[in-house]
């Protein structure tokens, strides 16, 4: 065998021990325990003077969200912007270490939007992530994940109340880590919901979605 074919058997022979040897990525799920979750968990927020149906569909699988810019508010006292989200109930908490899990999908084009939050702050959120132009951002402050359009991913936020910490991954592996923002009670809520500079329509897509505590 030629020297040079030698060096090529030694190299990989390195790089797959160096592969066998490295860690995995830990699971964002280890220590924590999924709870029970019914229909009545989840709790659809939209429009509030158009039908369920012209703003959300589930098929037992998928569940997806949209809404339109000028839409109006999910009730007519609120101030707020337009929305089509659910809000996760029976499970608001204010202490321990809880985790979000779901997998999620952006059509191309939908921006200016928020498609998860943990609700509960001193600025009525404790984490919000928004996409802007085919990134998920933190807020309008930090890229958390670039080119998620038209891609299934795995998102999983876990908030540890007392350190008033919350970490984000993303396919498992780790993408954020920032401090919380107060607040006496907490819950989590993905959609869309609209934010600065929209698209006329947005849309998000979820399925697999379950809420966990650590035990």
């Amino acid at each position: 065998m030629a020297a040079s074919s030698w060096w090529v058997v030694a190299a990989c022979v390195v790089l797959a021990a160096a592969a066998a040897s490295s860690p995995a990525a830990a699971d964002p799920r280890d220590g924590f325990t999924a709870v029970s979750l019914g229909d009545g968990n989840f709790q659809l927020q939209w429009p509030y003077d158009v039908e369920s149906s012209s703003r959300y569909s589930f098929d037992g699988t998928v569940r997806r969200l949209w809404v339109f810019s000028d839409d109006k508010p999910f009730k007519p006292q609120s101030g707020t912007k337009p929305r089509t989200e659910i809000r996760m109930t029976g499970y608001d908490y204010s202490s321990g270490v809880w985790q979000f899990e779901g997998t999620g999908y952006v059509p191309s084009g939908t921006t200016g939007v928020s498609i998860m939050q943990v609700f509960g702050g001193g600025t009525a959120t404790t984490l919000m992530l928004h996409v802007y132009g085919g990134d998920l951002w933190y807020y309008h402050q930090q890229v958390v994940e670039t080119n998620i359009y038209d891609r299934w991913f795995r998102l999983n936020v876990i908030h540890d109340v007392a350190a008033s910490q919350l970490t984000v991954f993303i396919d498992g592996r780790e993408r954020l880590r920032v401090a919380g923002k107060g607040g006496d009670s907490h819950y989590f809520k993905f959609g869309v919901y609209m934010q600065t500079n929209p698209s006329n329509r947005m849309e998000s897509r979820w399925k697999g979605v379950s809420i966990l505590n650590k035990t």
